[in-house]
């Protein structure tokens, strides 16, 4: 599957020899299990170290490989940042995973631990939000992901074009993932935990709405 694939990919009419091409689609695809084998110890899935393998192809054919001295190492080296770098991102998305925040009908009440996790899910998300957000992007992405608001009530709450707030959902995403140390205000985080709470466990949204919108909650 992962051969045939590829097959497509090999180029011909931007090699500079009559070998270049085969040469180093030849080299790929001898380490090509091995690179595999990497990314799924790293990752545990076969889906993500398949998708893993075609990225680092992709970069494979287009890095200056006349720079290149160790051709495997040099794959080997993509691979497992590549993997490492998914994982990360992965991880980054259930820290800061809201589906613990739409709280299901009595699904806590037999199980208190679940409560527990969910409190501190909460608030390790919310505190994420506060670090690593600006207040428009903070306020798109909890209305948008949060909240599940169509982008045009979005738009309308944050005060700009359906455009402007797709855009800052996908930059709120973008940076979510990428650490950055900021100091967060202690009570005004602890005030978006309970506006979320509140929002959570079935209240009205107008309160964390009109918080998302303060000026002063940065």
């Amino acid at each position: 599957m992962g051969s045939t694939a590829l097959a497509p990919a090999k180029p011909s009419a931007t090699s500079t020899t009559t070998t270049a091409a085969p040469s180093h689609l030849a080299v790929f695809l001898e380490g090509r299990r091995q690179l595999f084998g990497i990314a799924y110890r790293i990752l545990g899935s076969a889906a993500e170290a398949e998708d893993v393998v075609q990225d680092v192809w992709l970069r494979w054919q287009l890095c200056d490989r006349t720079s290149v001295r160790e051709p495997l190492g040099y794959l080997v080296t993509t691979t497992t940042r590549a993997a490492i770098n998914v994982l990360q991102s992965a991880r980054v998305r259930r820290e800061i995973s809201l589906e613990p925040m739409r709280e299901s009908p009595g699904g806590a009440a037999d199980d208190p631990s679940a409560d527990v996790e969910r409190e501190e899910a909460l608030e390790r998300a919310t505190y994420l939000m506060m670090e690593r957000l600006t207040p428009a992007e903070r306020a798109a992405f909890v209305l948008r992901v949060g909240l599940d608001y169509p982008y045009e009530r979005v738009a309308a709450v944050v005060e700009t074009s359906e455009t402007a707030a797709r855009q800052l959902v996908s930059r709120a995403r973008k940076h979510l993932a990428v650490p950055k140390e900021r100091a967060v205000d202690g009570a005004a985080h602890r005030r978006f935990l309970r506006a979320f709470r509140h929002v959570a466990r079935g209240g009205d949204a107008t309160t964390l709405e009109a918080l998302l919108m303060q000026p002063s909650f940065v």
